[in-house]
């Protein structure tokens, strides 16, 4: 297993342990069993994971009263430590992880999840279906790519995709034979995506799915916002099916085409129609480029810290709202700082851990 499948399994177990410590202290309600029915549903290595911890679980509430692992016992074995060999604990058998259908039957969080799972017809959906997921067996494949602050990173992909990750962001694509999966998990990408008509290329970012076949488009997903712009060709962006089923939305598409940007705000659906933009100009930063036009003070600062070490802070009210139009290099902070202090009534000071801005009373 590599290093990339490693900290995907690991990320999934972490779910895992969050989804059944959320649903053991009773029987969860109708709506906690559907969410966790879809995300058991996402693949057969959530539903392998939960078992997992399900049965640990199990088995380390029986360890608590094995004599063996009482507290004195413990305590015991600690004290005799320097009087003889280190020698590892017995397992006793009733500690043994089991797995069968003639041993104790799991917890009743476990037991509704299956129940769920079944009742929606899980594996039917596996084994066919328009929206099924291949499974390892069909030979799907996993890579997980991060930027930190300041850095950006450019990959091409195994079926001559190209993808382009922004600074403080976070992705695992997935490639099977009947699609291509992206899970954009913070911060911005941009993909130019190979034609594959028999193969979309799905990006997840947040609550927002964006499905293309073959074109250039940019993903950028905030604290409250998913913003997808279309550089070249045309993409459907639509509420994810979870967050779709959650919100008990019907499945509805915006067409968005080049030189356009849609913005969903706080998962609302529908978001405002898509309008026209600068394509070029929203993704400067593949050029490692920040564009801004008549844009205020408070959103290119916010724009700069980004990538910058040292943070910019408006600290005088007034000036958040100062216009702002120019094309500044990201990895030159220090021009557009000159920028600031060349401004009439503009006051920069310089501290150890970043730049105040204020309004000069002179």
């Amino acid at each position: 297993m590599t290093s990339n499948d490693e900290k995907i399994r690991a990320a999934i177990a972490e779910q895992a342990g969050d989804w059944f410590v959320g649903n053991d202290e009773g029987l969860p309600d109708v709506q906690d069993s559907a969410d966790l029915a879809a995300w058991l549903k996402t693949s057969p290595v959530h539903i392998e994971e939960f078992l997992g911890v399900s049965v640990i679980a199990r088995d380390l509430r029986e360890a608590r009263t094995h004599p063996d692992y009482s507290l004195e016992a413990i305590l015991a074995r600690a004290r005799a430590e320097d009087e003889a060999p280190v020698h590892p604990l017995r397992q006793p058998p009733s500690v043994a992880v089991r797995v069968g259908a003639s041993r104790r039957r799991l917890t009743a969080t476990l037991a509704m999840a299956a129940c769920v799972v079944l009742s929606i017809g899980l594996f039917s959906t596996w084994n066919g279906g328009p929206n099924r997921h291949p499974t390892a067996s069909e030979g799907m494949t996993a890579l997980h790519f991060e930027t930190r602050h300041g850095e950006q990173l450019t990959r091409r992909l195994a079926d001559d995709s190209v993808l382009h990750l922004n600074t403080d962001s976070a992705i695992t694509i997935r490639y099977g034979k009947h699609e291509r999966v992206a899970v954009l998990t913070s911060g911005e990408a941009d993909f130019e995506v190979a034609h594959e008509p028999e193969r979309a290329f799905r990006v997840l970012a947040g609550s927002v799915e964006v499905r293309d076949l073959g074109t250039k488009f940019d993903v950028r997903l905030g604290h409250d916002s998913t913003v997808v712009t279309v550089v070249e060709g045309e993409v459907a962006v639509g509420p994810s099916s979870v967050a779709g089923r959650a919100a008990r939305l019907p499945w509805t598409d915006v067409q968005v085409g080049a030189d356009q940007q849609i913005i969903i705000a706080n998962g609302v659906w529908p978001p405002a129609k898509a309008v026209a933009v600068d394509a070029q100009r929203a993704t400067a930063w593949l050029h490692r480029q920040i564009a801004f036009n008549h844009e205020p003070l408070e959103k290119v600062a916010a724009e700069f810290n980004r990538y910058a070490s040292k943070s910019i802070e408006i600290v005088t009210p007034g000036l958040q709202k100062l216009e702002i139009s120019g094309v500044f290099t990201t990895d030159d902070p220090a021009a557009f700082i000159a920028f600031l202090r060349s401004m009439e009534g503009v006051q920069v000071e310089e501290t150890a851990t970043r730049f105040r801005v204020s309004r000069d009373h002179r």
